[in-house]
């Protein structure tokens, strides 16, 4: 029997969804985990799959619409079966309003009678007006009407600065340009119009008078007046560069609303500590040369992360209106950037686990955020966060608290350096973490000691081993 598929929840926080792409084509045989198309959620690319076998009897909605929850996407059930109840129930249940289409972020304008009344014709122009060649020619109609050339002003010309380096490189006299900005201002697109505008011929001059003779030097230059140097004219104007809407993506706009009220609801503030890391480096090699198993700095982290939280548990919590809550579990957030922005998922009793279990999950798990096959369980229900940005040589940085947590560690790059050690200066390896933190949940000495612990950890990396 013929049934309507509506568009699903795929994470706990889903409104709508873009269905990407369908997969699969009208007429098709559809079987339990068969991937029927792709939706964007507000978390991540996620597949949709079958729940029943069927034919994909039609597609209700196109590549690229954006689906409310729950509104209808498409028609399964039997070969041959009629679906024009089915669609008429499906129009029906949207209000008669089809799905939004994805655009390119720039709503179309409507035809121009819808916009405004139409006006009363103008008088045709003869096709051809033989006339003496003027001697400038206008701009026609369809070009953009350049800023007016005023008559030089004598006192200071209010410019910026841009508009100023910007008409001594075309040759423009800043003082007979019309400015458009605030105040009549000129800025650069007053510049370029007058760059652009034709240069009105020159009148013929009146005869001059004869000039009286005097000295062989009287028509030298006055070294006591500064000769005015004009630049030569370009010839072509340089069309100003069109500006591009990006059109926001769900995740964007998801990213964007959480970190808006993380800042503007959350007091951070900001311990940063160094870290002597020859100790850790030395392990990770030992670990990776006996052990066969490749670590990175991360794993390390962590891990020490994880040890920390467990001693300072304190900080494992997160505020609620009703109180502090404190975690049972340790599950860390980690940072995975992608191309259309940032997922977090999440590693489980990171503290329960060895070295070699956190590096094979935290690898899984960040080569599923990049092919976007993370799974909504798999990015939610974290309790601390780290986000590290030293493989990309970033030395320090301060990172946003990700809510519920009210915690993260930004980790630097190890980097080398002269350090003081038994009061000789050697080479030593040093790497900067940076806690950001709820004030509501942590004061400034529990931070201060959380942070103290994982740079004890990693300085002294043998309690990683256990």
């Amino acid at each position: 029997m013929a049934q309507l598929v509506d568009m699903p929840k795929l994470s706990d926080t889903m409104k709508e969804g873009v269905l990407r792409k369908w997969t699969k084509q009208e007429g098709d045989s559809i079987e339990p985990g068969d991937v029927i198309a792709e939706v964007e959620t507000d978390k991540a690319t996620m597949d949709f799959e079958a729940f029943d076998s069927g034919v994909l009897l039609k597609r209700l909605v196109a590549d690229g619409a954006t689906v409310p929850v729950g509104a209808p996407i498409a028609i399964f059930g039997e070969a041959g079966e009629d679906t024009s109840a089915l669609e008429a129930e499906a129009q029906g249940r949207k209000g008669g309003a089809a799905a939004k289409p994805a655009g390119n972020g720039a709503s179309k304008a409507p035809p121009a009678s819808a916009q405004a009344p139409t006006a009363a014709p103008a008088p045709a122009a003869p096709a051809v007006q033989p006339k003496p060649a003027p001697a400038a020619t206008a701009p026609r109609a369809s070009e953009a009407a350049p800023a007016p050339k005023a008559a030089p002003t004598q006192g200071r010309v209010l410019a910026s600065p841009l508009a100023r380096r910007l008409a001594d490189e075309l040759g423009v006299d800043i003082r007979a340009v019309s400015g458009t900005g605030p105040g009549g201002r000129v800025v650069e697109r007053d510049v370029r119009a007058a760059a652009a505008a034709p240069a009105p011929a020159a009148a013929p001059a009146p005869a001059a008078a004869p000039a009286p003779s005097g000295p062989a030097d009287a028509n030298l230059p006055n070294p006591l007046v500064p000769e005015r140097r004009t630049a030569p004219r370009p010839e072509a104007a340089v069309a100003p560069s069109e500006d591009t809407v990006i059109p926001l993506t769900l995740m964007r706009k998801t990213i964007a609303r959480r970190l808006l009220e993380s800042k503007t609801q959350i007091p951070h503030f900001y311990l940063t500590a160094d870290v002597d890391m020859d100790a850790a480096m030395g392990f990770r090699q030992q670990v990776s040369e006996v052990h066969g198993a490749k670590l990175s700095v991360n794993d390390l982290i962590l891990k020490a992360v994880a040890l920390g939280l467990k001693r300072n548990p304190e900080c494992n919590a997160s505020w609620t209106d009703e109180g502090i809550v404190r975690y049972a579990r340790i599950d860390i957030s980690m940072a995975v950037a992608i191309d259309e922005g940032l997922l977090t998922p999440v590693l489980r009793n990171v503290d329960k686990k060895t070295l070699g279990q956190i590096a094979e999950e935290a690898r899984a798990l960040a080569t599923k955020a990049r092919d976007r096959k993370l799974r909504p369980e798999e990015m939610t229900g974290g309790t601390f966060s780290v986000s590290n940005l030293g493989m990309m040589g970033i030395r320090d940085f301060s990172a946003i608290i990700n809510p519920p947590e009210s915690a993260i560690l930004a980790v630097g790059t190890v980097r080398k350096e002269p350090v003081v050690k038994d009061d000789k200066i050697v080479i030593g390896q040093r790497m900067a973490l940076t806690l950001s933190c709820d004030h509501r949940v942590i004061d400034g000495a529990l931070g201060a000691k959380l942070l103290q612990t994982i740079v004890g950890i990693l300085e002294r990396p043998m309690t990683l081993a256990f």
